[in-house]
């Protein structure tokens, strides 16, 4: 049995009869010199939305709250410099926000930045994300205080695990219960040591390979799993600017093609937003990492770059450009269409707000933008599509997976074959009817009956456009701006999750 090194935190915040705050975020900002906390900012939103709704304001207190804090320490024994075995105190957290849908779900991050505040403002912002488009699960978030490039793959593996066993141990995860994922840091190996540290803390949990999401597709992961998050902004990015009246709000014309967009974080998430952007037809005309960033306003190739950073570990010195900046967030400041802020929270913030000049801010990444820089960019009309619809492909295809597991069978195993069977014998009667052949490669590509990736792809499509239908309606109904309109989506679907449950006992 491993010791005990944890403990629960509940009702973190003292509850209050004060609804929701009024206050300006810019001078407020200003006065303190410095923005509020991720959580506060969370809440400062929150409470804006809520202010647009007639819920009891009980209620809306209760599900602001974070249920859910675990907080604890991992030992982890080493070798230091000098030869001698040491032990290192590794500090780990697991915040679950809300139950009202279950099990709750959120990606566990690696950072040597993870706190308590981060985690709880991440997985209240899960919470909310999840009910704005329509994934059944409530938030999540974990973390462990930890610079991964200082361990190696060996240590990593005994420190995943061991964080793993200390969260089933204490019955914290389960295909039922908390569903993590990938996030900063962490990727599909991770989740497949958590996954078989489940596995042999429960051998007869036929379910058991549903306890992480993002698994390789070896461990029962799903095909588009990789790319969900980009081309998640990516369609969210899309149905935005197909909007003519919000285009003409911003001087611009409909549609993808020919936009010139800039991309900060070439990981997961920048990295496939660029790539389906440009395959649609824009331009990708600036890419930050966290050492600097590359500039031409004729496009850049997005997997030339991509390849040129993971040979060099740095996109300093990259050739194919016009500009290589030292100071990425220089390339924030540059015209453009949209930004796609895809890398850390608070990138666009009260000190460069009123130097950006994009028309159109896609967050790829959670928490992105200030309260008070969207304040400035609001001003200045600026479209901000929020982080909690926008990069919300994630956790949808993770839904899919987690569906995937639970069903114990592949999408589309079952019906590709009966679905190409149909597809041929209505080409073979088109053929007939007008007396046209197709070509080979024609014939192939009418007749392909859909793959697993199809499927996750569609799904996709249909949440992302369904979930900004919805945002769309009420931001104009309610005359708010799109992220307290997706907020206030959110706030009305767990409102009546609760109403229809009742409060017990």
């Amino acid at each position: 049995m491993l010791k005990n090194t944890s403990r629960l935190i509940r009702n973190i915040k003292p509850k209050t009869s004060q609804r929701f705050f009024t206050t300006n975020v810019s001078n407020l900002s200003a006065e303190n010199s410095a923005e509020p906390k991720f959580l506060e900012q969370v809440e400062l939103y929150f409470d804006k939305a809520a202010n647009s709704t007639l819920h009891e304001p009980g209620l809306l207190q209760f599900i602001k709250e974070v249920d859910s804090l675990y907080e604890f320490i991992i030992p982890h024994e080493r070798i230091d410099k000098s030869g001698r075995k040491v032990v290192e105190t590794i500090r780990a957290y697991r915040a679950q926000h809300s139950h009202h849908r279950l099990p709750t779900k959120g990606g566990i991050r690696y950072d040597k930045m993870v706190n308590r505040n981060e985690v709880m403002a991440l997985a209240s912002l899960m919470t909310f994300k999840c009910a704005c488009v329509d994934v059944p699960f409530g938030g999540a978030k974990g973390g462990i205080c930890i610079d991964p490039a200082a361990y190696s793959v060996e240590e990593m593996e005994r420190i995943t695990r061991r964080f793993a066993a200390e969260l089933i141990q204490r019955g914290v995860i389960g295909p039922a219960i908390d569903v993590p994922a990938p996030d900063y840091g962490t990727g599909p190996r991770e989740m497949s040591w958590i996954a078989h540290t489940y596995q042999t803390f429960h051998p007869t949990d036929i379910n058991a390979l549903g306890v992480v999401t993002g698994k390789p597709i070896s461990q029962n992961g799903i095909r588009g799993r990789a790319e969900a998050t980009g081309l998640g902004v990516f369609y969210a990015v899309r149905e935005a600017v197909n909007d003519a009246d919000l285009m003409h709000s911003v001087g611009l014309k409909p549609g993808i093609e020919g936009k010139r967009v800039i991309v900060q974080g070439l990981g997961n998430v920048g990295y496939h937003a660029a790539k389906f952007f440009e395959e649609h037809g824009a331009k990708i005309i600036g890419i930050a990492e966290r050492d600097g960033a590359v500039y031409d306003p004729n496009g850049l190739d997005v997997t030339d770059v991509k390849t040129y950073v993971q040979a060099k570990k740095t996109i300093l010195g990259y050739p194919r450009c016009k500009s290589v900046l030292e100071n990425p967030t220089q390339v924030l400041e540059a015209d453009c269409d949209i930004l796609i802020p895809a890398a850390l929270e608070g990138q666009i913030n009260l000190g460069n707000a009123h130097k950006i000049q994009a028309k159109v801010i896609g967050e790829g990444a959670n928490g992105p933008t200030t309260p008070g820089a969207s304040e400035v960019l609001e001003k200045q009309g600026v479209v901000i599509i929020p982080d909690l619809y926008c990069n919300a492909g994630g956790v949808t295809v993770s839904y899919f997976e987690w569906l995937k597991n639970l069903g114990h069978v592949q999408f589309g195993r079952l019906t590709k074959k009966a679905e190409e069977k149909g597809k041929k014998e209505l080409v073979r009667h088109l053929q007939l009817l007008t007396g046209r052949e197709l070509k080979e490669d024609e014939y192939s590509a009418l007749t392909q009956g859909s793959s697993e990736r199809d499927f996750v792809y569609s799904g996709l499509e249909g949440t992302m456009v369904s979930s900004w239908e919805t945002i769309l309606k009420i931001s104009r109904e309610k005359n708010v701006n799109l992220r307290t309109a997706a907020y206030v989506s959110a706030i009305d679907k767990i409102t009546l999750s609760y109403n229809e449950l009742g409060i017990w006992p």
